[in-house]
């Protein structure tokens, strides 16, 4: 009689349907994660063909290449405008942050508060900084801490708006359980509401961030501050004048780059604190 050969372990993990569907799934991660680098670089070499081919100006439109050998040559000049724009911008993000959770709390606790401070709020979030940046600049002595007021402004209402949603939109039955345990009124803000609030709080601060980067960059365009204390925008300003395109963009490319760090740095925390217990970033595990 024939004895029977069973496949060895192995040859049947390879053969199983849930093998390939793994391999497969991950292979579509990893892929889905790779696209808007792979869509990038082809953007970037379809804009370094056409510019050749073309034989479009420098003046004009540079190419990335022209633009990457700039942000080379003259980082070391781009270098502190960066760090100045970059300090403006966490500051003003900062205290928006931080002013901004407690206004929120502060609206939650009484609703006559938020019916006359809310609309206040409104009038300075739809009043473009651009208008009142010049009046800012006058007012304050210091052209830093003009600068740091117009971005806290345009950064500061979607913290607020953000976290008193998210602190009103608690779950009525557990404010009630609540108050049938005897909770105070600070021991329901800080054990409920808040822990409730927090998936808006972190959206309002993720857009924050990148508003309060628009903030500095417009208020240093309207101040127009030169010397050693002066903003990427300035620089910009600065090779516009004087023609040097590419190192135009080299400044662009830096303020685009410092609000994707902006925006990573503030999905990473928000992933990290929500992770656990919340659905937006528990299906990113």
């Amino acid at each position: 009689m024939n004895e029977i050969q069973t496949p060895a372990p192995a040859a049947v993990a390879a053969r199983t349907p849930g093998s390939k569907s793994a391999t497969r799934r991950i292979g579509e991660k990893a892929l889905l994660q790779l696209a808007p680098f792979i869509f990038g670089f082809f953007m970037l070499a379809f804009w370094e063909i056409m510019v050749r081919v073309n034989d479009v100006p420098v003046y004009l439109l540079p190419g990335p290449i022209l633009i990457a050998k700039t942000l080379y040559t003259d980082f070391g000049s781009l270098w502190p405008s960066l760090v100045i724009t970059s300090r403006i911008t966490i500051e003003a993000f900062l205290i928006a942050a931080v002013g901004g959770l407690l206004l929120g709390m502060l609206f939650t606790s009484s609703r006559w508060i938020e019916r006359c401070l809310f609309p206040y709020a409104v009038v300075l979030q739809v009043t473009p900084v651009v208008a009142i940046a010049p009046l800012i600049i006058i007012w304050a002595k210091d052209t830093q801490l003009a600068l740091l007021i117009c971005a806290w402004l345009v950064a500061f209402f979607p913290v607020v708006s953000n976290a008193a949603v998210g602190l009103n939109s608690t779950d009525r039955n557990l404010i009630n359980l609540f108050q049938l345990y005897g909770a105070s009124k600070p021991q329901a803000m800080w054990l409920l509401k808040l822990p409730s609030a927090m998936p808006y709080f972190l959206a309002g601060l993720r857009i924050s961030g990148g508003l309060a980067l628009i903030g500095a960059v417009v208020a240093e365009f309207v101040a127009g501050t030169g010397g050693t204390q002066s903003g990427l925008a300035y620089r910009i300003l600065e090779a516009g004048y004087r023609l040097q395109i590419p190192r135009m963009f080299a400044a662009l490319f830096l303020i685009s780059a410092t609000g994707i760090l902006i925006f990573f740095v503030l999905s990473l925390l928000s992933r990290f604190i929500l992770r656990h217990w919340h659905e937006s970033a528990m299906g990113d595990r």
